[in-house]
């Protein structure tokens, strides 16, 4: 992606940070709760919502402005960036819009769900002179920030396998609970959407991936999307790998996690959410290895607790006194990996990366 080599450059923010947000769904909670953690360097001056009762409930909750549309929003609010936390089928637009505003943008994972509208996402922020952010928390993890640095120490030595599994449950009342869910416009399947971050840690972990197979089926739930997933890869370090995915789970969410296998080392990283060290092994030992305990932590929410930190980049980036570290680039890396997913699984192939030379 050679036409993407460009990264806008901004104008600091010297006081206070004004975020709005759009979209006042579940995941806007974790985003109130981030945001009211950095109270002093940011404050949350508008919420906007084509549900009245979710609107009212966000703008009691925040104190924030609320705004029927995004329109009104982006013509009378103050924000210096606008969250989207709508569905995905609606990032890139609503990113478009909000860019051609002035303002900087945060947009939920996954940033698009088609591989020309993320680019133009991209192009659209870099024209604007604004910064586009897209949420991945899970990067922030202990856990995985553990695992990361032990990958970039090359404690591992060569890797020669990788899995990654999201054993969850989506019940239909999930879906049924909004027209939108389910659906290839606005949602995508299991792998779009709920183990988008763990198809974020297949690059960001382990490095660029050289091809890959996948099937997908939808077995139970009444969706147009797929409910299942496998998908087989290769990187270009030459690593083998897997990523199994499910939405059908009985009883409830079970399992996501991450193996890495290397010539000096073994890792495995569980719980149901990437939450507990289960395995740390490697040949010479590090004063990391003290920190395996420490790092694991108890969760009832798929989420983790990384939103928080991941403001701290975000707010320290406009400030000036930063680099973003998930800008729209790295969440197109992301896209690409999905975007060969469903092409793969749509036409019975094997799918070289990059998508584009």
């Amino acid at each position: 992606m050679k036409h993407f080599s460009h990264t806008a450059a901004i104008k600091p923010i010297s006081r206070p940070i004004r975020f709005a947000l759009v979209g006042c769904g579940r995941i806007s909670a974790n985003h109130f709760s981030a945001l009211k953690q950095h109270a002093g360097e940011c404050e949350l001056v508008g919420v906007c919502d084509i549900d009245g009762r979710a609107l009212e409930m966000a703008a009691e909750i925040t104190r924030a402005r609320p705004y029927r549309s995004m329109e009104h929003l982006l013509a009378d609010c103050d924000a210096d960036a606008v969250i989207l936390t709508t569905p995905s089928g609606l990032h890139s637009s609503q990113a478009i819009r909000v860019a051609q505003a002035g303002k900087h943008v945060v947009t939920e994972k996954p940033m698009a769900t088609r591989w020309e509208d993320g680019k133009r996402m991209v192009a659209a922020c870099d024209d604007a002179g604004v910064q586009l952010f897209v949420v991945k928390q899970n990067r922030r993890n202990a856990t995985l920030k553990l695992l990361k640095k032990a990958v970039e120490e090359h404690r591992f030595g060569r890797i020669h396998m990788v899995n990654l599994n999201v054993f969850w449950t989506r019940p239909q009342e999930y879906y049924d609970s909004a027209d939108w869910r389910g659906t290839w416009e606005y949602d995508g399947g299991a792998f779009m959407n709920q183990a988008s971050h763990y198809v974020d840690l297949i690059e960001w972990l382990i490095g660029p991936v050289e091809s890959l197979h996948a099937y997908t089926a939808t077995l139970e739930r009444n969706i147009e999307v797929e409910d299942t997933g496998v998908m087989c890869l290769r990187w270009r370090n030459g690593a083998l790998g897997s990523v199994n995915v499910t939405m059908l789970t009985y009883p409830k969410n079970l399992e996501g996690s991450i193996t890495v296998l290397g010539e000096n080392g073994t890792v495995r990283i569980g719980g149901v959410a990437l939450n507990e060290v289960q395995h740390w092994e490697f040949a010479e030992p590090s004063e990391d290895d003290e920190k395996v305990m420490a790092a694991s932590y108890p969760t009832s929410s798929v989420y983790g607790f990384g939103h928080a930190q991941y403001y701290d980049n975000v707010i320290k980036v406009l400030q000036g006194e930063a680099f973003p570290e998930t800008d729209g680039r790295e969440g197109l890396k992301t896209l690409e990996v999905l975007i060969a997913t469903y092409l793969s699984a749509r036409d019975g192939r094997r799918v070289a990366l990059p998508l584009e030379y």
